[in-house]
């Protein structure tokens, strides 16, 4: 589980910037999970988590009010979340979360993003045995220890906390997101530079050069798609 989040962090960051796209998929979960349960995070825990994640990818509030004010509405918009498994160049795994209003075009779109780029869509549960749920939360500026004494003194007890220049990194089991951090909330540390569910590979692989411009090809290609939000992958992207 060596993901380096700081180096992932601002390279999406700096796509995201580009394309905007970001803002457009926030908006699209925030309003889905706003419709399927109660417009309020303090009584929608899967509103909080989205609001949580969003505020580390600084969507603006407008945005986040425009897609609760929708929900409110009653809108009849509606989506599927799907979950996509599939293989990239030299067997590399690949799954991607999407959220549809029309189910064969996303299939489509992504069937055809994996064939151009060296991949293939594979079959329910060919890939995610390989992954691991995990919540992931960074602090700026506090050392591991700093943190792990406020977990333990809250009783939580995280999967594992490690320092990555100068944020602290905390692995915890899916269920403890929200405890974590309101224990951290306690005690004064209210901004993240990481807080999100995300799917940990079990092992992660090199690819070799050409290989390697391959499969960010089909990466980059999978998350310019409309209907994808998140797509998680076993390869080492800082070789």
């Amino acid at each position: 589980m060596g993901r380096k989040w700081s180096n992932i962090k601002e390279k999406k960051a700096a796509k995201d910037a580009n394309t905007a796209s970001v803002y457009a998929k926030f908006g699209r979960k925030i309003y889905m999970v706003a419709k399927d349960g109660e417009p309020d995070p303090e009584s929608n825990q899967a509103l909080r988590f989205v609001l949580e994640k969003a505020k580390t990818y600084n969507v603006p509030n407008h945005i986040i009010e425009r897609a609760i004010e929708k929900a409110k509405g009653g809108s009849e918009e509606s989506y599927d979340e799907l979950r996509y498994e599939g293989f990239g160049p030299n067997g590399s795994m690949i799954i991607v979360d999407a959220l549809s209003n029309n189910v064969n075009r996303t299939a489509a779109e992504l069937r055809s993003s994996f064939n151009k780029n060296g991949g293939n869509l594979g079959v329910s549960g060919s890939v995610a045995y390989m992954f691991e749920s995990t919540a992931v939360i960074g602090v700026k500026g506090k050392s591991a220890e700093a943190i792990l004494e406020i977990l333990m003194d809250a009783e939580v007890d995280p999967r594992d906390i490690f320092e990555e220049e100068d944020t602290a990194i905390i692995y915890a089991e899916p269920d403890q997101f929200h405890t974590v951090q309101d224990a951290l909330k306690k005690e004064g540390i209210t901004d993240f530079t990481v807080a999100e569910l995300t799917m940990l590979p079990q092992n992660e692989m090199t690819l070799a050069e050409d290989s390697h411009q391959q499969f960010e090809k089909l990466v980059d290609t999978l998350e310019d798609l409309e209907d994808v939000q998140q797509v998680y992958h076993n390869v080492d992207t800082e070789n």
